[in-house]
This record gives C-alpha cells, structure tokens and sequence, in this order.
C-alpha cells in the first residue's frame, strides 16, 4: 500500500496567477490586456520624460526615472486588472442561480452571518431565498423571478420576526428591474444598512433564528452555477 505524500500542496506562482487572472478578465473585456500594457507603456514613458527635464538630464537619472515610471505602470496596472476582474466575475454570474448566495458567503466581511445555502428553495424554479444577520438587522435576499419569491420571502419574513421581534428585517431582490438591487452592488446595498444591532443582540439573534430554521439540504440546491468557477483568481 502506497503511503499518502504529507508534501503540502503547491500552489500556483505567482506569474502563472496573474495570467490566469488576465485570461478570465479578458473572456469579458477582450480589450483588457491592451489596457493594461498601454498603462505600464504610459507610466514608463512619463518616467522618462521626468528624467529628461528634472536636472541633472544625465543618463543614469534618465534610466532611474524610467525604471520608477515602469514601478508606478505595473502598481496601476495591477489595480485595474483587480478592479476589471471584479467586475468580470459579476458579469458572469449576473443571473445564474446560486450567484447571490457566492456573493453573500464571500463579499460581506465578518460583521454579517451569511451562508451561499438558501433558507428557502423552489427545486422546480430554482427560485431562493437567502439570510443575512449583521449589524444593520436582518435582510432577506430574493433571487429568480419576483413574483414567484413571495411566499418564499413572506415565510422567511415570518419566521424572522417571530423570534427576533423589534429587529429591522429588510428585504432585497436581486435582478435588474425597478428597486432590484443588481448582483453587483448586492453586498455594498447590505453593507451600507444602518446599523440598529449591537453585536450581543446580534449573536442572540443569529442563535433563535438557527434554533428555528428547518434545513433545506435535503431539498435540491439551485446547480446553475459553480462558484468557484466562476470566481476571479487571486493572486498571492
């Protein structure tokens, strides 16, 4: 019998990271890589220019402001890629089942409770519902179509305020129609709520609300998206 390696696993370097980020941003914005090395061209050039005008124009003082132009072009290079592959991942999970609930269990912080399992499912429609405990209350995220959600939101609302009574119970659609709140901006909408919760009524909150809620594994989780996959890469 073959004994299992205790090598840990290797991860990624870092150059192989950064194409593999490039490479999902330009799926979505195919001019991406033009940008980015039109950014790292211009800051270089600037570099130069400054060691032709700021004295002595000597040509070590020219080759020093041109290798801080090239330091500058990749430090605002990578910010856009980082900025660029954000909003490329939301493009792509824009309308995807499961796609709030990635959103929520990753882009909230550790002053809200979330999970990417929805409290409440339409396994026909893939309809869901998701819960969100923090500061600012509890918010209730709807995701598929509005007018299907309704009992599935009005449950979940009941239930909340049943156990949780004078706790600000707010709800949300995901979508793009008039008072939806799109897949992009879902977290900084949550993140934005005032906060009317300390954190000892909070944690109480988070247990009454566990204590009552009925498990959905059982019932079929919405498979039109993987995550992961869909996730932009980061590098380390």
């Amino acid at each position: 019998m073959s004994s299992r390696s205790s090598a840990p696993e290797k991860r990624p370097g870092f150059f192989r990271q950064i194409r593999s980020l490039v490479s999902f941003t330009r799926d979505v914005y195919a001019w991406a890589p033009w940008v980015l090395l039109a950014i790292v061209v211009v800051a270089t050039g600037l570099g130069v220019l400054v060691g032709f005008f700021v004295p002595p124009a000597a040509v070590w003082s020219i080759i020093l402001w041109g290798v801080t132009g090239v330091m500058f072009g990749l430090l605002a290079a990578m910010m856009t890629l980082t900025r660029l592959s954000t909003k490329a991942m939301y493009k792509k999970i824009d309308g995807m089942p499961g796609a709030a609930g990635h959103v929520l269990s990753t882009s909230l912080g550790r002053r809200w409770v979330a999970s990417d399992t929805p409290v409440g499912v339409n396994p026909r429609t893939q309809d869901a519902v998701y819960r969100v405990v923090g500061r600012g209350g509890v918010v209730i995220v709807g995701e598929g179509a509005a007018g299907r959600l309704t009992r599935l939101i009005n449950d979940e609302r009941v239930k909340v305020q049943r156990v949780a009574s004078g706790v600000p119970v707010h709800v949300l659609h995901v979508g793009h129609g008039d008072g939806d709140v799109p897949i992009s901006k879902l977290s900084a909408t949550i993140k934005a709520l005032p906060k009317k919760v300390d954190r000892a009524t909070m944690a109480a909150v988070v247990k009454r609300i566990d204590s009552v809620s009925q498990s959905v594994t059982s019932l079929p989780i919405p498979k039109g998206i993987d995550p992961t996959k869909a996730r932009a890469p980061r590098p380390r």
